[in-house]
């Protein structure tokens, strides 16, 4: 899947940060608004705190994300919230012992992915609650993999939570989310 900018934008206020989101065209007739927080401190930070108020009455020992891009955001929770985080890896590598593993499809890149827990982070999980986060949950499909990998590894999910969700709203009824994306036909 191949994104093509448009001349437009979304307006997306999370706290008192303010940003103007490109859309990208993702088929003949739809876009969406791109979400990019790597090196954005400020809204990574604003998020942050606005989903660490939210996740205040929750009970969890660790905060589960997948890398890449959402990797910002659960440090920056882990900061606020003085919570461990756990990244859910999309390459193996040896020194993961044992992984556990389950595959997902990002709208973003249209192919296959699959993450991996490594075996040393499972040992922390096993037992505990946590909070899948995110920074977009669209699709759902990443969500979906990481539930099926907290699953395995023996974790109870309390939670997931996101900067956006994006798409259907009612799909992700169970999601705390900061702001919500919708999708552009044209």
């Amino acid at each position: 899947m191949s994104l093509s900018p448009l001349n437009r934008t979304h307006s997306l206020d999370i706290g008192p940060v303010h940003r103007e989101l490109p859309l990208f065209s993702v088929s003949p007739d739809l876009a969406i608004a791109v979400l990019n927080i790597l090196g954005d401190t400020e809204l990574t930070e604003a998020a942050a705190q606005e989903l660490s108020h939210r996740l205040a009455g929750q009970d969890y020992a660790a905060l589960v994300t997948a890398e890449t891009k959402s990797i910002p955001l659960a440090h920056a929770l882990s900061v606020c919230t003085r919570k461990p985080y756990v990244v859910l890896r999309k390459n193996y590598k040896p020194y993961m012992g044992e992984p556990l593993s389950a595959e997902t499809l990002s709208i973003t890149t249209g192919a296959p992915q699959t993450l991996y827990l490594d075996g040393k982070d499972r040992q922390l999980l096993q037992g505990q609650g946590v909070v899948l986060v995110d920074d977009v949950i669209s699709t759902g499909s990443t969500l979906a993999a990481m539930r099926q990998l907290m699953s395995a590894a023996e974790a109870r999910v309390v939670a997931a939570a996101a900067i956006c969700t994006e798409g259907d709203a009612e799909r992700h009824g169970d999601v705390i989310a900061l702001a919500h994306l919708p999708l552009f036909p044209f």
